[in-house]
């Protein structure tokens, strides 16, 4: 018997609440798996590419492994002291560019700024708290870092977790489909198909849109010699998946920067706009209608609300699993806004009753029925008449036993 489908979603919705919960009460540790999880679903493709090339599975689990670690040891090197080390200077060093701000304000347009206890003195206690903070700010933001990933994590879970999801990724996905329900597994893999062309387009491809646009910031601003520039560079590149989030954070500091280090030079401050104003118009025209192309479904508010609700309820595994999610509620609600343009509540029209029943008729040459009802009554009066007969011979030997 067919279950009934508001107990089916039910049951799903059930099942739903509870993969919830359990992300909510386990928190941080199934976050390495999470992790893990997550860079083999991206690495997925290149490692189907390396068997179409003609490795096996395990050899090319194995060569991407191999170029990751030392992807990551060379960041972890080269590009992560750099980063911390600018990053503290340019707190450190922040105080001393809004005194001089302030300063130039009083200066050219006297009276901007209250004097007193108004907005100068929030100003100058906004100063003081940033020195004070400035020499234990990068350490505590890496504390924090360790203590939601964990050093362990980082280093051991999350690459032997991602090694064997990816050595087993095709097999588990097989898996999954074989324990779909029957009666809506064409739906579930053409939801499942949707939300895999929305999250991995978006995700490989801004990562590569990131890559590009960080190289271009870093280089380009350590060239026009920007005190700090290869973070700030990095920083805005990161922070270029909102649009325009990234150039207005990232070229706000930049040029603050340049107008504090390079006043009375008018080119490299030009210069340093000039960079900016190149990179976006770059992201605008090529990189984001190339690269990312019509892979929809995360527009920037969309993201930014999954970010702040899932990071509230969830803390750092929500920000995690902020995309991913938001990638799936935007196809299911595509999905559910589709279906509810099909139904009654929408048009305003009752769906129409089940068809019923056909009268089947049965098309015969003229004289058939005739010949029929003929031939019946002839079987009648032939079956008569031997009845008939039967009961004289039994009448006839009745009379000679007796």
């Amino acid at each position: 018997m067919r279950i009934p489908v508001r107990k089916q979603i039910m049951w799903w919705g059930v099942a739903a609440v509870a993969l919830l919960l359990t992300l909510w009460l386990l928190g941080q540790a199934v976050l390495p798996f999470i992790l893990g999880a997550g860079v083999a679903y991206l690495l997925d493709p290149v490692a189907d590419r390396l068997e179409r090339m003609g490795l096996s599975r395990t050899m090319s689990v194995v060569v991407i492994t191999f170029v990751v670690v030392l992807v990551f040891v060379a960041v972890v090197l080269l590009i992560v002291p750099v980063l911390l080390r600018q990053a503290s200077a340019l707190i450190e060093t922040a105080p001393e560019m809004l005194d001089q701000a302030r300063a130039f304000v009083d200066n050219r347009f006297p009276g901007t700024i209250p004097q007193g206890a108004g907005l100068e003195k929030t100003l100058a206690d906004l100063q003081t708290a940033i020195g004070e903070r400035a020499g234990s700010f990068a350490s505590t933001i890496l504390g924090s870092v360790r203590g939601v990933i964990g050093t362990i994590a980082l280093l051991v879970i999350v690459p032997v977790v991602a090694f064997y999801l990816l050595l087993d990724w095709d097999n588990m996905v097989e898996a999954v489909d074989r324990h779909l329900p029957r009666e809506h597994a064409g739906t579930v893999r053409q939801l499942a198909s949707e939300i895999d062309d929305a999250l991995s387009g978006f995700l490989r491809g801004q990562s590569l849109v990131i890559l590009i646009l960080g190289i271009w910031y870093a280089l380009a601003l350590m060239f026009v010699g920007l005190p700090f520039g290869f973070f700030i560079g990095i920083m805005a590149a990161c922070l270029s998946f909102i649009p325009y989030v990234g150039v207005l954070i990232g070229g706000a500091t930049a040029i603050g920067v340049a107008l504090f280090s390079f006043w009375g030079e008018p080119v490299w401050i030009g210069a340093v706009v000039a960079i900016f104003g190149i990179g976006q118009v770059v992201e605008g025209n090529y990189l984001q209608p190339k690269i990312v192309g019509g892979h929809v479904g995360l527009h920037p508010v969309w993201l930014l609300l999954a970010l702040s609700v899932f990071g509230a309820l969830f803390g750092f595994v929500g920000l995690v699993m902020a995309v991913p999610m938001a990638a799936a509620l935007g196809v299911l609600a595509r999905f559910l806004i589709a279906r509810y343009r099909d139904s009654s509540l929408y048009t305003g029209q009752s769906s129409p009753s089940d068809p019923a029943m056909p009268i089947l008729v049965e098309i015969v040459p003229t004289g058939t029925v005739r010949d029929s009802m003929r031939q019946a009554r002839i079987a009648a009066d032939h079956a008569r008449g031997q009845q008939e007969i039967e009961q004289m011979q039994e009448d006839l030997l009745r009379r000679t036993t007796d």
